[in-house]
């Protein structure tokens, strides 16, 4: 079974800033995808943190991701706009959408964008965040590659199509984001890395029977075999399946239909990605006082806390509260990666001709060797 290795939150920033410095983005630009990144594993999202370079490593190196595209508006009025990615990275395109809602709900009120001609762009909770740390309420969501099946069926047709609500309380931030099938191919990614098998329920293989082999299932739902994850309250009606691959779709309608984008099931192939993303900002002020607003959510978000436990549990937790005890747990006792992560980030460290043992010391996979640098 793979072990963790762990590194200081610095050192891992340093080495995503230098990565992304030559693969070409400018410093500005690789502040951002290092950002999101970082804010991933910071908040224990550990399948869209440094597990996910590798994914853009090959997108980078096959051309699928363009390291010099700009996006482009090609439609907008007071309260919305339509953004072309130029198939450039999703962080970057995904961080100026955001901004560009942002600016439209300062104005108007509400701001929502949808881009298309995209590639992956993270956790949506990074760019929600966005709008929550400038007073606002932020959403965004996103499609993705099919690794969906839809109720009743066995081939995957819907991305795992996350969607993140973020929303001014306190002591901390309402901070929602999900994926809206059971767990995001990320988190297949991670059993398989840890040689573990999945849970019942998770997922289902090519003959839409239960699964839980995470590398029959990846490899399906990479030759399009069929199988793959199931919506959020399973494969039947009976749990609420139904309501997983309808917020599936909702999601869907933000990304890819408004922006009259590729939808999930035809997302990553031809070496494109084809990815789309949907962003809003709602400013608070629309409904009243902002900060009497605030101070009723921050007011029923204690009364959750405080309501009664069930038995053998200490807590209850409201959306938000584990990121933000995670991001301080991580800043002050560093991140842990798993050591398979740990050697894609070396193949990439020597791909790139950076110094490997600045970053990695004499780390070899499988000898479990912890970080021995000086920085």
């Amino acid at each position: 079974m793979a072990k963790y290795l762990n590194y200081p939150v610095d050192l891992l920033d340093k080495f995503c800033m230098e990565a992304f410095g030559k693969f070409g983005f400018t410093e500005a630009e690789s502040r951002i995808i290092t950002d999101v990144l970082m804010l991933s594993d910071l908040y224990g999202i550990e399948s869209h943190g440094m597990q996910r370079l590798v994914r853009y490593h090959k997108g980078i190196e096959k051309g699928m991701i363009k390291v010099d595209a700009k996006p482009d508006i090609v439609f907008e009025t007071p309260v919305s706009a339509v953004i072309d990615a130029n198939e450039g990275m999703g962080q970057l395109v995904g961080h100026y959408a955001m901004k560009k809602a942002i600016e439209k709900a300062k104005k108007s009120g509400v701001g929502i964008v949808s881009v298309r001609n995209s590639n992956h762009f993270g956790i949506a909770g990074y760019y929600a965040k966005l709008a929550c740390d400038e007073g606002l309420v932020g959403l965004a969501c996103t499609n993705s590659e099919a690794i969906m099946v839809p109720t009743f069926g066995r081939m995957a047709m819907i991305g795992s199509n996350p969607i993140a609500i973020s929303a001014p309380a306190e002591p901390y931030p309402f901070f929602f984001d999900a994926a809206t099938c059971v767990v995001t191919r990320g988190k297949l990614e991670m059993y398989n890395k840890m040689d573990k098998p999945l849970p019942e329920g998770w997922a289902l293989d090519k003959n839409g029977h239960d699964s839980t082999d995470a590398s029959d299932v990846l490899k399906n739902i990479v030759a399009k075999n069929g199988g793959g994850i199931v919506p959020l309250g399973g494969s039947g009606e009976q749990l609420g399946s139904h309501k997983g691959y309808g917020w599936g779709m909702v999601c869907e309608m933000f990304s890819s239909i408004f922006s009259l984008g590729t939808t999930s099931d035809k997302c990553m192939q031809n070496n494109k990605g084809g990815i789309c993303h949907g962003f809003m900002a709602i400013d608070p002020a629309i409904f009243g006082d902002p900060a009497a607003i605030r101070e009723h959510l921050s007011g029923y978000l204690e009364t959750l806390r405080n309501a009664p436990k069930a038995d053998g549990q200490p807590r209850i937790y409201t959306h938000g509260e584990k990121e933000h005890f995670a991001m301080i747990d991580r800043m002050k006792n560093g991140i842990d990666v798993n050591e398979n992560t740990v050697r894609e980030m070396v193949d990439m460290a020597e791909y790139l001709k950076m110094d490997v043992e600045a970053y990695f010391g004499d780390f070899k996979a499988g000898e479990n060797k912890m970080f021995s640098g000086n920085y």
